[in-house]
């Protein structure tokens, strides 16, 4: 049986440490066979990812930031049988001045401690307008 809180609790964690940064550790809190899904048709943004697809992603926009990594602060979570929901809100200053602050939900499933798969809901009209219209 899943235990809701340390659910909760590992993906607290996992939100603080992709607010961080670290790409290495935030990758070790996934499986090896972990997905992300993004939500909508955005080119550059929106599909599924696997693991190390994903990590990529990641270390590929750090520096697009000038205020530091972006920031995904959580707002509100239920957990039931190893699933995570989660309402999250963003931050993040581009280089170029733009702020992204979007409103999110997550379906976050994990399995023996990690996370196994995250779907991620966004406005994508906001990620394309902040990051792809010039």
């Amino acid at each position: 049986m899943a235990d809701n809180a340390a659910d909760k609790a590992l993906v607290a964690r996992f939100f603080e440490t992709f607010s961080s940064g670290n790409v290495p550790a935030l990758l070790d809190m996934m499986q090896d066979d972990a997905t992300w899904w993004v939500s909508g048709s955005v080119d550059g943004f929106s599909g599924t990812y696997g693991k190390a697809a994903f990590g990529a992603l990641l270390a590929g926009v750090k520096d697009a930031y000038r205020s530091g990594p972006l920031r995904i602060t959580p707002k509100g979570m239920i957990a039931e049988n190893g699933k995570v929901a989660v309402e999250a809100e963003s931050y993040g200053e581009l280089m170029n001045g733009r702020i992204y602050n979007s409103q999110y939900h997550f379906l976050i499933e994990t399995r023996d401690g990690k996370i196994a798969s995250v779907k991620e809901y966004m406005d994508t009209l906001h990620a394309q307008q902040i990051f792809f219209t010039p």
